[in-house]
């Protein structure tokens, strides 16, 4: 446990068996330094982790309060309820005309899937990259082209075993980003016209996948804290003749929901009764606010039926484009797809990270990446309790950078979507998240961009335009 992490907890103790009540001030970050010995950065840090857990507050000018609140700002969504029947998809079109305005540069991009770049160390990555090519041996160049870098698939596994999951280095396949990890994933697992389950909402690259496969979706419910309803899952795999699942368990786009330990050990359990394999996307796992990162569902595989995805473009390296998947039983299909598709992924790119995450900086990197995440879903919480109109609901991810808003019924967010461009913001409607468009009253909305300094004004705009709606 770091300094800030341990300093936090004791203060959360506190407040648990109030000691400290709401409304009490904490020490400002100037007392708590000089008494505790500790940096003000450390103070600010559990300060900011406080703030994204609901237990503390800011008041301009005059420092940090226990929240009056303890329970969320607003309700959370309720959990989705699916039709249960397979769907065929068609999303793409409706998705490009969406992402479109992502890529302009002045428009803010709420809407956007990814963090900003401003936050990585992009610098120590392009200098790492030099001494690395100039000690590649000419004979990797082609012995490391499929399977990928065989230094960076060892580190791989070593993050694996340190996060509490034993991940044999030989079914660690290097891919182009996580998304053509998990395309390849599905590729393996399925063919033409079989019925895959995916969360309610879901991640609209996963329903682009599948459309793209002519492969049909059933979405199962999900709750926007908690994850995958297994009873809701339960009874789709009785009633469907489902052959993969494409799930996130952690911190899942769009909700940032996080199933408990013990409900991924029962969903691991579940699909090997069925043995239907799963491909879980944990592209998010290292943005966690807590003390330690959450294990992955693979964590719990004994049967090798879990795929294991993931990748460095949202937690270190966005651009390079360096994913993986570890694919249990199915690394040799993957292997083999992989050969007939890209046949490698770029092999500077494998160097330059595999050359930083042995200098050693890599979690000094993550632990300042999560503490800004985390004060900035605090920040944007309160702008959406303040400016979004009554009836609002939304999550309160433990990790990622996104928030789910439920609107109320009569907004259309789509409409919302072409209002708020018009004013050069960005949004992600929830039409993009299931297969049948059916969260027409729902928003995606992206804070982890907070190097931009029209973030603030963007929420409260965003808000006004809701509510005039």
């Amino acid at each position: 446990m770091t300094r800030y992490e341990r300093y936090a907890h004791e203060i959360a103790d506190l407040i648990k068996c109030q000691t400290l009540r709401p409304g009490d001030r904490l020490p400002s970050v100037r007392q708590a330094s000089i008494s505790r010995k500790i940096s003000p950065a450390t103070v600010f840090a559990a300060y900011y982790l406080l703030e994204a857990q609901g237990l503390i507050q800011a008041r301009a000018r005059s420092g940090y309060y226990v929240s009056a609140r303890m329970q969320p700002i607003q309700a959370e969504p309720g959990t989705a309820l699916p039709s249960g029947q397979s769907t065929a998809v068609e999303i793409s079109d409706l998705v490009f005309e969406v992402l479109e305005s992502t890529r302009q540069l002045d428009v803010v991009p709420l809407g956007s899937a990814f963090p900003s770049p401003a936050l990585f160390e992009l610098d120590k990555l392009a200098r790492s990259l030099t001494p690395a090519m100039r000690q590649l041996e000419p004979r990797r160049m082609v012995e490391d082209l499929t399977l990928g870098n065989e230094r960076l698939r060892h580190q791989i596994s070593l993050r694996y075993r340190l996060a509490g999951a034993a991940v044999d280095v030989d079914e660690i396949i290097i891919s182009n980003g996580a998304m053509e990890a998990l395309n390849l994933c599905l590729q393996a697992v399925t063919q033409t016209g079989d019925v895959v389950a995916v969360e309610s909402p879901t991640f609209y690259s996963a329903l682009q996948a599948l459309e793209r496969l002519k492969l049909r979706a059933v979405e199962v419910a999900t709750h926007p804290r908690d994850g995958i309803d297994l009873d809701s899952l339960a009874q789709v795999l009785e009633n469907h003749p489902v052959k993969a699942c494409w799930f996130m368990p952690n911190f899942q786009n769009p909700l940032g929901s996080l199933m408990p330990e013990g409900r991924k050990q029962a969903l691991v359990e579940l699909l090997a009764e069925h043995q239907v394999p799963l491909i879980e996307d944990d592209v998010y796992g290292e943005l966690y606010f807590g003390l330690h990162r959450p294990l992955p569902a693979k964590a719990h595989d004994r049967l090798g039926l879990v795929l294991h995805c993931s990748s460095f473009s949202k937690c270190l390296a966005p651009g390079y484009r360096v994913g993986w998947v570890a694919a249990g039983r199915f690394a040799r299909q993957v292997q083999r797809l992989k050969l007939m598709t890209t046949l490698s992924t770029a092999i500077p790119s494998q160097l330059a990270i595999s050359a930083y995450l042995q200098g050693g900086g890599f979690e000094r990197h993550l632990r300042s990446l999560r503490q800004t995440l985390a004060a900035q879903q605090a920040l944007a919480l309160r702008l959406i309790a303040e400016y979004f109109p009554a009836g609002t609901r939304v999550t309160r991810p433990e990790g990622g950078y996104f928030l789910w808003l439920e609107l109320p019924p009569h907004v259309d967010a789509l409409q919302l979507h072409r209002l708020t461009l018009a004013q050069r913001i960005s949004i992600a409607p929830g039409h993009l998240f299931s297969a049948d468009r059916r969260f027409g009253h729902c928003l995606r909305l992206n804070y982890g961009h907070p190097a931009d300094s029209r973030f603030e004004e963007a929420l409260r705009t965003v808000g006004r335009l809701a509510c005039a709606l």
